[in-house]
């Protein structure tokens, strides 16, 4: 869905496919389907399947011609960066759940020979592990202490996984150089920020929804969160008018973010 594989009205593959595509159970697959329902994504009927009913927003003012086929979306925003020679990547998120996602399609196209990158430079701010967030938080404010757990365990598993995805391509030497720095923040992230090569922006402010967080037992919790993949995203092209728009907002977002994760971030 990410990318527009799968878009709007569309409908995804049986769970078993599913499950045999991703090498994971029926119980997994079920329990990320129930999770992509309550998130507002898609919607299971008994016997019609699961039908895409929202994908992520990016508007921007510079498509291209890669962009057209099925709308601007972030996979092929994401793809297009790394086909560059020299990627680096700074990312200012709440968890880095989708930005594992993306990493591991582009492993998969660097493994299939489709793009050759010969440096990968990751950074990510991440907020304080010790920071109280407000979001998510249960309507019940005593079951909130398992949500901030969840959040804790979710974007530790994403964050390891995203940099054994690169390292290991710097292992196999398909990709000669990588470097991947993960620091934190005492900042409660109310946007979500991509900035790519240095000369794109990715900008997306979280919108506090209230919904059921469903849990890795299968509990459905009433809270406040924030939905990431939901944002509608703006994108941003440097141009070579210092003074345009897009110029500014790049440099200003790149200045940003410097500036926090020299000052203000930390292993």
């Amino acid at each position: 869905m990410t990318d527009g594989t799968y878009p709007v009205d569309s409908l995804l593959p049986p769970q078993r496919e599913l499950a045999e595509a991703f090498r994971v159970s029926r119980d997994t697959v079920q329990k990320v389907l129930k999770e992509l329902k309550s998130e507002g994504w898609i919607e299971s009927r008994q016997g019609s399947g699961s039908r895409v009913v929202k994908t992520q927003r990016v508007q921007s003012s510079a498509p291209k011609a890669t962009r057209l086929r099925r709308g601007t979306t972030l996979g092929p925003l994401i793809s297009e960066a790394f086909e560059q020679p020299q990627v680096t990547l700074d990312v200012y998120t709440l968890t880095s759940e989708s930005l594992d996602a993306h990493m591991r399609l582009q492993a998969e196209r660097i493994r299939a020979g489709f793009i050759h990158p010969e440096r990968i430079a990751l950074r990510m701010l991440l907020p304080s592990t010790s920071l109280p967030l407000p979001y998510p938080r249960a309507v019940d404010d005593r079951e909130s202490p398992r949500l901030t757990d969840r959040l804790h365990t979710i974007t530790e598993r994403h964050t390891s996984s995203l940099r054994s995805v690169l390292r290991e391509l710097e292992a196999e030497k398909l990709v000669p150089s990588v470097d991947v720095q993960v620091r934190h923040a005492p900042l409660t992230p109310t946007f979500k920020l991509y900035l790519l090569n240095g000369i794109e922006v990715l900008h997306g402010l979280y919108t506090v929804i209230e919904r059921q967080i469903v849990t890795d037992g299968g509990e459905a919790i009433p809270a406040l969160d924030v939905l990431g993949l939901g944002a509608t995203l703006t994108h941003h092209v440097k141009d070579g008018d210092p003074d345009s728009p897009g110029s500014v907002f790049v440099d200003t977002m790149r200045d940003w973010f410097e500036s926090v994760w020299t000052r203000l971030s930390e292993s």
